[in-house]
C-alpha cells in the first residue's frame, strides 16, 4: 500500500470509530451497570411466591419504602448481611420501611431453614427464575434495591452493606412517616 491509501483507510476507520462512539459521551446516554441503572425508573413487578408457597408480589408494598435484597444461602457476605437486614427492619417498620429477602434460585425449604437459622422475620420470597437478578443486572449477591414510597427505585448496591450504610441510603426516603 501507499502512503496515500493508508491515509486514507486511517481516515475512514477513524470515521467509523467516532460515529460509535461519540453516540456513548452524550449526556444521558450512559447507564449506570447493575442495580443502580433501574434508578428513576418504576420497580419491575413480577408474580413469586414466599418461603410458604403464598403468591407475592411487589405491588402490595406500594406505599412503603421496600428494601429488596437479593440473595441466596451458599453466599457467605449475604449470610453476614442479613442480621443488619433484620436491624434495618426492626429500626424503621414504624416508618413505613420494609425489607424483603428474595432469594435467587434456591428451594423454598432452603431459603426457610437459612432464614429461620438466622432468626430473619422479614419475608423471604423465591425468586426461583432469578427474574428480579437479571432485571437489576445483579453483578453479584448480595444486591440490594431501594424502592421509594411511589415504586420508583431510588438506589441500588451490589455487594454487602453495613447496618450504616443501610441507614443513610434508606433515611431520605423515610421522610416524616
Amino acid at each position: 500500500m501507499n502512503r496515500r491509501t493508508l491515509w486514507i483507510v486511517a481516515a475512514v476507520v477513524l470515521a467509523v470509530a467516532l460515529l460509535v462512539l461519540l453516540p456513548l459521551f452524550r449526556p444521558g446516554t450512559v447507564r449506570e451497570a447493575g442495580p443502580g441503572g433501574l434508578v428513576g425508573q418504576a420497580a419491575p413487578v413480577f408474580a413469586l411466591h414466599d418461603d410458604r408457597g403464598n403468591a407475592v408480589s411487589l405491588s402490595a408494598y406500594r406505599g412503603k419504602v421496600v428494601v429488596l435484597n437479593l440473595w441466596a444461602s451458599w453466599c457467605p457476605p449475604c449470610r453476614a448481611e442479613m442480621p443488619d437486614l433484620q436491624r434495618l427492619q426492626t429500626a424503621f417498620a414504624s416508618r413505613g420501611l420494609v425489607v424483603i429477602g428474595v432469594n435467587q434460585g434456591e428451594s423454598p425449604q432452603r431459603a426457610a431453614d437459612f432464614a429461620k437459622a438466622l432468626q430473619i422475620g422479614f419475608p423471604i420470597w423465591i425468586d426461583d427464575q432469578q427474574q428480579y437478578g437479571r432485571v437489576f443486572a445483579a453483578l453479584g449477591l448480595p444486591t440490594t434495591v431501594i424502592i421509594g414510597r411511589d415504586g420508583i427505585v431510588r438506589r441500588g448496591f451490589d455487594g454487602a452493606l453495613t447496618i450504616d450504610q443501610m441507614r443513610a441510603a434508606v433515611t431520605p426516603f423515610l421522610g416524616g412517616a
